[in-house]
């Protein structure tokens, strides 16, 4: 494979793009024997763009250093694995990425989607084409990933130490699938615009992809909070970093969506609330990515990158997302209110759910913009950061978690307040049991880790509500979903508020032979020794903790990379059933002395099993709605 044979993809992927946009067109302008040509030409362009990322890939897989981003990002001296993700850890390989999941989500939709009428399903895809296009052309006329070196080096300069992780494998792309996958909620949503039928059945064909798209950002979030708590050395999981934000901002409108496709799909309301949210979350997609590329961050997860690229996309989001919300001012009108109901019910609840979600959206928006603005027209550099963050959405998310408690214990429609309150009677008694509980054995826990915890408690037995009084082996399976992704909920807050409640720091400098305490363990420092790696050398630290038991052998070190040359920090930390001790090993002295970092954080792990369950949650619901929907139509097939 040569990079000819990718960028020749490239440009007909593009112009397939063309095609089935003109086709969408035509058909709906009354062109109706068209409407069939549109599926094919929408899976053959995703073949084409696939098929050149796959020549991406086999570039940095062979490290072909004739081709530039090659050269940039790759070294014969890597492991495979990196040369194979190496493809996607720079900022062209990540936008081919991009365009061909995009290109596959199209084709997925051309391919499975049978529950639309045909010609909003061709609206669909014609506006998907749309989004295509404006990628592909940002590909081929401002980031070519396949342009050529001449004369090419004897070398690659070589992939960020920071990326060279096993994460750099999973993060990025589950993602983008993420990302990406709202693209499909905004082209349904502009599809159901552009024909006038905004209702359940849009609902109901919109519900999998944006639950497939919420799990993936799900994962991709999760993931990659991780792989910066262990990468970075900083002993954080969440540093309301811009980019960081730029992740979350799509998950909070995606979580709001999801709501609100499910009472539209089953109860017939919330119509524009849930074509806005569509809207939204792809707007939020859209600004991720223009705040990662635009070179207007500082950031380790930011590709530096010239400004001019920055305005190219800010034109595209431009163009993309005041399209959108031109199209729905026009056709606002038309968008039926659907069924009423009252405020005292789960419709209501999940309406509170979403204006809450907003809200948090909203602060963290502002937070990331702001400095961004104030820069550009005071020409100060302003720093919006965790106090900030914290104080604002914090008390809201408390907030949203507990109408969590009470949302699935609400009837449909119409409910009391009096009968809701002997419902929640139970997981109102735990939290106060929890609150009771942690004054007396921890009275110095602050305000909202204290809430925090307690509300975790509330929340876990809540989540169970759905369950009660059923048949556990006839309860369907987007039920059982719910309820794991609910109970995931609980356990990440709980995670959360033990690490900011309980967390213990040590910051040391020790010669060897000498002994430090964090929280309960007692560390030893015996030596540090220089060792080499694939493509890297190392001071290594000979650590050993002991907390009453069997010591643990710990061994954090500080690395070097001569290609590009760059010092890292690898954490050593020892995970038990109770939580974590993370170790940093620093600078030395001429006294021969080290600097140490330690941190003992109980119960953090809870954090990313909660992650794991709330994506597990999800993949559930999805299974089992499409598990109904296929019973369903296996029904209607005998009348």
């Amino acid at each position: 494979m040569t990079a000819e044979l990718g960028l020749a993809a490239l440009w007909l992927a593009a112009a397939l793009a063309l095609l089935q946009l003109a086709l969408a067109a035509m058909a709906l302008a009354g062109r109706e024997e068209l409407l069939n040509g549109v599926r094919p030409v929408a899976v053959v362009q995703a073949v084409l763009a696939l098929l050149a990322f796959a020549v991406l890939i086999r570039l940095f897989v062979v490290v072909d250093l004739s081709v530039e981003l090659v050269a940039l990002n790759d070294a014969s001296t890597k492991p495979l694995l990196y040369r194979f993700a190496g493809a996607w850890g720079n900022h062209e390989g990540s936008m081919l990425m991009w365009v061909a999941i995009l290109g596959l989500s199209g084709a997925c939709v051309a391919l499975l989607e049978r529950r639309l009428p045909e010609r909003t399903l061709v609206a669909t895809l014609g506006t998907q084409a749309a989004i295509g296009l404006g990628f592909y052309a940002f590909l081929l006329f401002a980031s070519n990933p396949f342009q050529r070196l001449v004369p090419a080096p004897a070398e690659g300069q070589g992939l960020n130490p920071l990326l060279q992780d096993p994460g750099l494998a999973f993060h990025p792309p589950t993602l983008y699938l993420g990302y990406v996958g709202l693209s499909i909620a905004f082209s349904f949503a502009c599809g159901a615009l552009l024909t006038r039928q905004v209702d359940a059945a849009l609902a109901r064909a919109m519900r999998p992809w944006v639950l497939g798209a919420w799990v993936f950002l799900t994962l991709g979030i999760t993931a990659g909070s991780y792989w910066a708590y262990y990468e970075l050395g900083w002993g954080g999981w969440w540093f309301w970093d811009p980019v960081e934000n730029a992740s979350l901002m799509p998950w909070l409108a995606a979580t709001a969506l999801l709501h609100s496709v499910a009472v539209l799909a089953t109860r017939d309301s919330l119509r524009a609330w849930t074509v806005m949210l569509a809207v939204v979350a792809f707007s939020m997609s859209m600004i991720g990515t223009f705040l990662v590329r635009s070179g207007i961050l500082t950031s380790v997860h930011a590709f530096a990158v010239d400004p001019r690229r920055g305005a190219f996309i800010l034109v595209l989001l431009a163009l993309y997302i005041g399209g959108a919300l031109a199209l729905f001012a026009a056709r606002a009108g038309t968008v039926q209110e659907g069924r009423t109901f009252e405020p005292v019910s789960r419709e209501g609840s999940l309406v509170a759910n979403n204006l809450l979600l907003s809200a948090i959206l909203g602060i963290v928006l502002v937070g990331t913009l702001y400095p961004l603005l104030a820069e550009a027209v005071t020409g100060e550099k302003l720093s919006v950061g965790p106090p900030y963050f914290n104080a604002a959405a914090g008390p809201l998310a408390l907030l949203l978690v507990t109408i969590m408690v009470a949302g699935p214990l609400l009837r449909w429609r119409r409910d009391r307040l009096a009968a809701l309150g002997r419902r929640v009677a139970l997981p109102a008694g735990l939290a106060l049991a929890a609150l009771i509980a942690l004054l007396v054995a921890a009275p110095g826990v602050r305000l909202l880790p204290l809430l925090g915890l307690v509300l975790a408690a509330g929340v876990a037995l809540g989540s169970l509500a759905p369950l009660w009084g059923r048949n556990l082996r006839r309860t369907p399976m987007f039920t059982w979903g719910m309820v794991i992704g609910h109970l995931g909920v609980a356990v990440a807050l709980a995670g959360m508020a033990s690490e900011s409640a309980f967390t213990r720091e040590t910051l040391v400098a020790l010669a060897p032979g000498q002994t430090a305490q964090v929280g309960p363990w007692r560390i030893r420092f015996d030596a540090v020794e220089p060792i080499a790696g694939p493509n890297w050398t190392a001071l290594e630290a000979t650590l050993q903790a002991d907390r009453g038991g069997a010591p643990l052998l710990l061994k954090p070190q500080a690395r070097f990379f001569p290609s590009p040359p760059t010092e890292t920090s690898e954490a050593a930390i020892a995970t038990r059933w109770d939580g974590q001790l993370y170790t940093v090993i620093g600078k030395g002295d001429e006294a021969g002395r080290w600097q140490l970092r330690l941190w003992w954080k109980p119960f953090v792990t809870l954090i990313w099993l909660g992650g794991a369950l709330i994506a597990v949650g999800g993949v559930l619901s999805l299974l089992g709605r499409v598990r109904r929907e296929r019973r369903a139509a296996e029904r209607l097939a005998w009348l």
